[in-house]
């Protein structure tokens, strides 16, 4: 693979921040990417945002991404007010740790497509003053922003340079896409990526917190990441698993484990 591997905190999310960065180091990942809640649990104890980003900086880690809060695609008046500050001061933590990415997942509700295109551009915006550039991704159990073609509708009706798309194998998998779907997206639209497995039986409609390392599901990883690397993309890849059965286990070796599996599923 061309692409660095980054490992996402929701990946071990009951794992202390501190200790996330450690494991992220200590097994070979060569990068971390961040939620907001990571900031907001910091907050919840009464620490400041820059004592995250410092704890993040003195990890020698890279930062692949910064997550915004997500809801502002269709939000009006105070909500969406508060919405643009939050996602504003995403960028201003991105920034500060040299990171040129934050994500947000499209809404989860349904509403007008040209309105959501305009909310794009107003966010895209705000990403360029800061010089990071937004990947949008869709969620395969949302209501109406569910497929690949669905987002790049969105995304299209914006043409924001700031703005481009978030692709992410379990939901491309859960919504029925193929690595070959992505042969027309071009190249220079993949602002960032994400994977996981999708479990062959057993699945919930609406429930994401199932899933697995490369390999153990139905995605077909070589097709995948030969895919994107078809549309010159050499970005992170970041590995988003939830799992509460995850969670249970030791964490370092849920990252061990989960590297070895990225690897051998991309050779």
């Amino acid at each position: 693979m061309r692409s660095p591997l980054a490992l996402h905190t929701w990946t071990l999310d009951t794992t202390p921040l501190a200790r996330v960065l450690e494991i992220t180091r200590e097994t070979g990942w060569q990068a971390v990417e961040l939620r907001r809640l990571d900031f907001a649990r910091a907050a919840e104890r009464g620490q400041a945002a820059e004592a995250v980003l410092d704890l993040v900086r003195s990890s020698g880690l890279p930062t692949a991404c910064v997550g915004v809060a997500l809801g502002w695609l269709w939000a009006e008046g105070g909500e969406r007010q508060g919405l643009l500050k939050a996602f504003e001061e995403s960028c201003r933590w991105a920034k500060a740790l040299g990171c040129r990415t934050v994500m947000s997942p499209v809404d989860k509700g349904r509403g007008d497509v040209p309105r959501a295109a305009a909310s794009v551009t107003e966010v895209g915006d705000i990403a360029a003053r800061h010089g990071v550039r937004l990947a949008l991704e869709f969620n395969s159990q949302c209501e109406q922003l569910n497929t690949l073609a669905s987002v790049r509708e969105v995304l299209a009706k914006a043409t924001h340079q700031h703005v481009g798309l978030l692709l992410d194998a379990y939901h491309l998998g859960r919504s029925g896409a193929r690595p070959e779907d992505l042969d027309d997206v071009p190249g220079g639209d993949i602002a960032y990526v994400q994977f996981s497995d999708v479990a062959r039986h057993g699945l919930v409609p609406g429930q994401t917190l199932d899933r697995l390392p490369p390999g153990q599901g139905s995605v077909p990883f070589r097709d995948f990441f030969a895919a994107i690397e078809r549309r010159g993309y050499t970005g992170y890849c970041s590995y988003e698993a939830p799992n509460p059965a995850a969670w249970a286990r030791d964490p370092a070796a849920v990252a061990r484990e989960a590297l070895e599996a990225t690897r051998a599923a991309a050779a």
